[in-house]
């Protein structure tokens, strides 16, 4: 194994180095020589401070060598490195990993990957069935017998079997002519997102009165997704247009609280059947008792 003693005559051509490194930097950017290594026999780089505001902890690094038996020392090249303390710019991150959901405006496209896991091939337009299920000739012919219109009259009178329905219109009818459907990941990764953000765990739901399951204002999905979502349709909910879990839920749950109707006053009651009499005008000399027991003053007019 040979040596990495750093070669005499390149280690000192520190001056050389300097100068090469002025050259390729802006004036007044290179700083003190802190560092040679030896990268192999007769290759020694000098290491200088960068002091470039911009590039905090970089160093000058310059490649010196000379050839076998010479004397002369040569340069070899002179490149920015940065250092152990070096400011460095964050690791890049293709495009497709750095973008959010609401990163895209008006006008963006978003390409999809081929293999997109997301992703899975839907039906490919023919109408041949598969090897794995071809139909037996009794029963495709009960189906030819099943699809033909029947009229009055002998079988004689019968019109010709129609065409059979073709699988490409069976896939039309169910939304699956597409090039790509959603796979079962691109399904799970769906429904996990929608339960992060309207599903049960959340604070909202958690103080809710009930569950979207029996709201009415709640609109239910097709496809398999149904079967756990919805579509919030009250405009004063905090999902109003969202997909919900239906076991999420809020305070404007249509049977949460019911609006008191406005309570009717009494009907008036009048009493017509007692009539308070007025005191009578006692004659003179007469005399009554009062409640009490004590007579009352005679009420005389002279």
């Amino acid at each position: 194994m040979r040596s990495r003693t750093p070669d005499r005559l390149c280690a000192e051509a520190v001056d050389m180095a300097r100068a090469a490194a002025e050259e390729a930097a802006r004036p007044g950017t290179v700083g003190e020589h802190v560092q040679t290594v030896a990268d192999g026999d007769r290759v020694v780089t000098h290491y200088f401070l960068c002091q470039d505001p911009g590039y905090r902890g970089w160093r000058w690094a310059v490649t010196v060598a000379r050839a076998s038996r010479a004397k002369v020392v040569t340069l070899d090249e002179t490149v920015l490195l940065p250092g152990p303390d070096a400011l460095l710019a964050p690791e890049w991150v293709p495009w497709s990993e750095r973008l959010r959901p609401g990163d895209m405006g008006p006008g963006d496209l978003l390409p999809t990957d081929a293999e997109d896991l997301r992703l899975e091939p839907g039906w490919s337009g023919e109408d041949v069935p598969p090897p794995n299920s071809a139909v037996s000739e009794e029963m495709d012919r009960l189906a030819d017998a099943e699809d033909a219109d029947v009229v009055p009259g002998s079988p004689a009178a019968q019109p010709a079997v129609p065409a059979r329905g073709t699988i490409s219109a069976v896939a039309e009818e169910l939304g699956m002519r597409r090039a790509r459907v959603l796979s079962r990941y691109g399904l799970h990764t769906s429904a996990d997102r929608w339960d992060e953000s309207h599903g049960g765990k959340t604070p909202m739901a958690q103080a809710a009165p009930a569950s979207c399951v029996s709201c009415g204002f709640l609109v239910p999905i097709g496809g398999s997704l149904g079967q756990a979502f919805g579509i919030c349709a009250n405009e004063f909910g905090p999902a109003d247009g969202h997909v919900v879990s239906l076991s999420y839920g809020c305070g404007g749950h249509s049977e949460a609280a019911v609006m008191p109707k406005p309570p009717r006053p009494a009907p008036p009651v009048i009493d017509e059947t007692l009539v308070d009499p007025l005191p009578l005008r006692r004659a003179a000399g007469e005399a009554t008792s009062s409640p009490s027991g004590e007579e009352d003053e005679e009420l005389g007019h002279s």
